[in-house]
C-alpha cells in the first residue's frame, strides 16, 4: 500500500473523497442550528479573546494539536495537509450551494446533527483508510486510543471534545445544546459507525510525508503483483 506513485495517487483521491463527505457532515452539523461543535467553540473563543480572525484561531489550534501529535509519534502525512486545506473549502462550497436550509425545529436540528456526525464517522473510514495520515484532531484521537487501548475510542473522543468545549467556554466561546450533544454523542455515534463498517482506526499504518515525497520524487516503480 502506497509503495508507488500510482497507489499514492489513488489514495490521495480516496482521501479527498472522504474529506468531501466529511465536509458535508460538518456542514449538516452547522445547518442543524442548535449550537456549534466543541472545536468551533474553542476557535471562536480564541478569536474573541485575542481579536484574531476565525481562520487564524483555527490554524493556531491545528498547530497546537499537530505538536501534540508529534509528541505522540503519530505520522504526519499528505492526508493531514489535505484535511487542513480541503475541508474548509468544501464547507464553503456547500454553504454557497445552500443544499440544506438552517433548521428551525429542535427535533429536526438534532436529527440533522446526528446524520452529520454519522456521515463524518463513515467518511473517516474512507480517508483514514487511505493510509496517508489523517487530520490533526483525528491523529490525536488515534494516538490517545493506541495508548489507552482499554478505553473505547468513543470515550477518547468524548474526552477530547469535552476538553475543547471547556477551553472554548473559558475563553468566552459560545456553548449551546449542539455543543453538549456533539461532546457526549459524537464519540458513541462514531464508534457505532466504525463497528458497522468493521473499521479499526488504530490498526491503520499511515505513511509519513517524507516517505511519500521520496516515492513520488523517485524513479517510477510498478506495484508488485
Amino acid at each position: 500500500m502506497n509503495n508507488n506513485r500510482m497507489s499514492i495517487a489513488k489514495n490521495i483521491l480516496r482521501a479527498a473523497a472522504g474529506l468531501f463527505i466529511f465536509s458535508f457532515g460538518t456542514y449538516l452539523t452547522i445547518q442543524a442550528s442548535i449550537g456549534v461543535s466543541p472545536w468551533d467553540t474553542l476557535n471562536l473563543g480564541l478569536s474573541g479573546t485575542f481579536g484574531v480572525m476565525y481562520g487564524t484561531a483555527s490554524i493556531t489550534v491545528s498547530l497546537v494539536v499537530l505538536t501534540i501529535d508529534l509528541f505522540l509519534r503519530e505520522p504526519i502525512g499528505i492526508g493531514m495537509l489535505l484535511d487542513a486545506f480541503l475541508i474548509g473549502k468544501f464547507v464553503d462550497l456547500f454553504n454557497w450551494l445552500d443544499i440544506v436550509p438552517p433548521q428551525e425545529n429542535l427535533l429536526m436540528g438534532v436529527l440533522v446533527m446526528t446524520g452529520g456526525m454519522a456521515l463524518m464517522g463513515a467518511s473517516q473510514a474512507l480517508y483514514m483508510g487511505a493510509g496517508l495520515g489523517c487530520g490533526p484532531r483525528d491523529a490525536l484521537m488515534v494516538g490517545l486510543g493506541k495508548r489507552f487501548r482499554s478505553v473505547p475510542i468513543g470515550v477518547v473522543c468524548i474526552f477530547m471534545l469535552g476538553a475543547a468545549a471547556l477551553a472554548g467556554w473559558l475563553l468566552g466561546g459560545p456553548i449551546g445544546l449542539g455543543t453538549l450533544y456533539c461532546t457526549f454523542f459524537a464519540g458513541p455515534i462514531m464508534q457505532v459507525t466504525y463497528r458497522l463498517l468493521r473499521f479499526d482506526p488504530t490498526a491503520i499504518t499511515h505513511q509519513d510525508l517524507l516517505t511519500s515525497a521520496k516515492i513520488l520524487a523517485g524513479p517510477r516503480k510498478e506495484a508488485l503483483t
